[in-house]
């Protein structure tokens, strides 16, 4: 088939494709079509098989065009976009070619139709000049593991009731029936909250009424007035003054666990004494400030490379991609697409608004994904078997695991394409960081880096 094309690029990484199909195809196309109505079609006085082409073309003729024009553009499309020298120029998956207008189709004619189409976006990081990443200063000392030790005593914690007697303290949990109280001091029954339950100092109580409830027993009832800031982040409370009815039904505290050597066999029987649980919680928190840094120092690296070189995303891409964080949104909720659009919406939100709040990220994630794979095929990054043994060994190390635990985890194929994936693009940062300038930045805590987003 004689087929000739033009490609223009359009903005937002589209394309404009017009092609023609020579006279002598489209009349060999035409008459394929043809014979297969003279086989099919069945007309009252003539056998089927049998009917003069001339009598179809009368009855069918505009049908038996549309339908040989439709099989000319699928078979010319097939053509294009099966050529390997046309990889760039492929439609994306999800965004179908859309026919400007239906040509004319005259068999005596060369047969000229324009499809339009998104196509993958393209950069070219041709240098990091100017491009300096700041790393942040980061030390995981004592405060660091003392918190981890509290976080893993309150995880191992037993919760006991108090005794009636006694009053309620700061860290306890406590249970209250509570109602709001009008000025006549009668309950307001649309208030009335039974079998609330909060720890006592924490951000978990929304009246806020800790340490109103602070010295309360078992079965006493209080009356509690409280003033909100006018900034409250409650919009029902933020500068009101209510008046309450409290009752304690039950205060419970939490029973620590010693910090010794039966805790840390608890925990795992790997350990032995508490110093090899500190020394192990030691290690994983310096594990976790490594990975934490990197992550930030590739985020602004990326960052920096979007801004140096801009690039213009497809709308189809995008609304691909908050199509995707809906749908994982909805797994979350253990509920389907549909069914969330009608939560949000009962919600009083709007699924739009909340779309168009991710379209930043999503487009940032986008770019930052076309620059990192655009990278790999420049420098052509690939690894090798035994780099990735290394990665198995690695992970057996960091994570106190055996090798043939962590080999057997990855014999998954869709686990091990991810640890390929992930040990190039680490390879790719490594050799990236070494061209560009990384500099000492600002001094933070081990919170305030793992806060970093």
């Amino acid at each position: 088939m004689k087929v000739t094309k033009e490609i223009e690029k359009l903005e937002h990484s589209a394309a404009k494709l017009t092609v023609t199909v020579a006279k002598k195809d489209v009349s060999e196309s035409y008459n394929e079509t043809l014979g297969k109505y003279v086989k099919q079609v069945q007309i009252p006085g003539f056998r089927k098989g049998h009917v003069p082409a001339s009598v179809l073309e009368h009855k069918f003729g505009e049908q038996i065009k549309m339908e040989a024009a439709s099989d000319l553009i699928d078979k010319t499309l097939n053509e294009i976009f099966s050529d390997e020298k046309e990889t760039e120029n492929r439609p994306l998956p999800y965004a179908q070619p859309q026919l400007e207008k239906m040509p004319e189709f005259d068999v005596s004619k060369d047969f000229v139709y324009t499809v339009t189409y998104d196509v993958f976006p393209k950069v070219s990081v041709t240098d990091f000049s100017g491009i300096e990443v700041k790393e942040p200063q980061v030390s995981v000392g004592a405060a660091e593991l003392e918190e981890e030790l509290k976080g893993l005593q309150e995880r191992n914690a037993v919760v006991i009731d108090k005794k009636d007697d006694e009053a309620v303290a700061k860290d306890d949990i406590v249970t209250i029936n509570i109602v709001e109280k009008d000025d006549a001091g009668n309950d307001v029954a649309a208030t009335k909250r039974d079998g609330f339950v909060f720890t006592v100092g924490t951000a978990e109580n929304t009246y806020k009424i800790d340490d109103e409830v602070i010295g309360m027993k078992k079965d006493e009832t209080k009356e509690i007035s409280k003033s909100y800031a006018a900034d409250d982040a409650n919009a029902d409370l933020a500068g009101k003054t209510k008046k309450y009815s409290v009752t304690v039904k039950q205060i419970k505290v939490r029973n620590l666990p010693a910090l010794d050597d039966e805790l840390a066999q608890d925990v795992n029987e790997k350990f032995k004494t508490l110093d090899d649980l500190k020394k192990d919680i030691q290690k994983q928190l310096e594990k976790a400030k490594e990975r934490k840094v990197n992550e930030v120092k590739v985020n602004s690296l990326l960052s920096q490379l979007i801004e140096k070189y801009p690039f213009e995303l497809p709308v189809s891409m995008i609304n691909a991609e908050l199509d995707g964080r809906w749908r994982m949104m909805a797994r979350q909720f253990q509920t389907t697409p549909e069914e969330l659009d009608k939560i949000v919406a009962a919600s009083g939100q709007s699924k739009d608004a909340m779309l168009k709040e991710w379209t930043g990220d999503a487009e940032k994630m986008l770019k930052s994904r076309i620059i990192v794979d655009s990278l790999m095929k420049d420098k052509n990054i690939s690894v090798t078997p035994e780099e990735i043994d290394a990665e198995y060994q690695k992970i057996a190390d960091d994570n106190g695991l055996s090798l043939e635990e962590v080999k057997k985890h990855y014999d998954d194929v869709r686990a091990k394409e991810y640890l390929i994936d992930d040990t190039k693009e680490q390879k790719l940062y490594k050799l990236i960081f070494e061209q560009v300038k990384v500099s000492k930045g600002d001094k933070i805590t081990f919170a305030d880096l793992m806060k970093n987003q």
